[in-house]
């Protein structure tokens, strides 16, 4: 009897051990997932939360960063400007239109309403040019954010992959807890 209980002792102090390394080794995967999640939190997926890890230490991809965004902040505030005046522009010949329906004198009305016509048709084609850049302005911005998302991804895919071989996906754990499981599945079972 003796035998049978040190021999059990022995063995839950094994198992308790491995268990506690388990446990560990546990605790420091979740809190390196902590760090990655908590990224999550300040609004960055994990391409910019890898890719800003980068620049901090490299001028190079900062400047290139920095431009990137100063550009893209420099097409809005353009695009802002002349969407005021052509919008200013719009409302003055709807508002004018408007006016002109109103009056009374059927041959002024007439008069106003070709000249508001005259005018805008003009305007118009004044316009083009500006709906011309304005496309290309949003076709070029596009196609910067898509060519720096790609460089991105490929700048960062080899640090993912860096972490990924110093973090091999062991199943030990794991497996011993469906081992627990069944275990205990197979007693629930046989009970009566």
């Amino acid at each position: 009897m003796k035998k049978n209980f040190t021999s059990s002792l022995a063995f839950l102090l094994l198992f308790s051990c491995a268990k506690s390394e388990a446990v560990a080794d546990d605790i420091v995967e979740n809190a390196e997932s902590k760090i990655s999640s908590s990224r999550y939190s300040k609004g960055q997926n994990m391409i910019d939360a890898i890719y800003y890890e980068l620049i901090k230490n490299d001028e190079n991809l900062k400047n290139l960063d920095k431009k990137i965004l100063l550009l893209q902040r420099e097409s809005h505030e353009v695009e802002d400007i002349y969407e005021d005046i052509q919008k200013k522009s719009s409302e003055y010949y709807a508002d004018a239109e408007n006016v002109a329906k109103s009056v009374n004198d059927s041959v002024l009305k007439k008069e106003l309403l070709k000249l508001l016509k005259n005018s805008s048709n003009n305007n118009f084609l004044k316009e083009k040019k500006y709906r011309e850049l304005t496309k290309q302005i949003n076709d070029n911005r596009q196609t910067i954010y898509c060519h720096y998302s790609a460089f991105k991804i490929k700048k960062t895919l080899p640090e993912i992959e860096k972490y990924q071989n110093g973090h091999p996906l062991k199943t030990d754990s794991l497996e011993n807890f469906v081992n627990k499981q069944n275990k205990l599945l197979s007693k629930l079972k046989n009970l009566k």
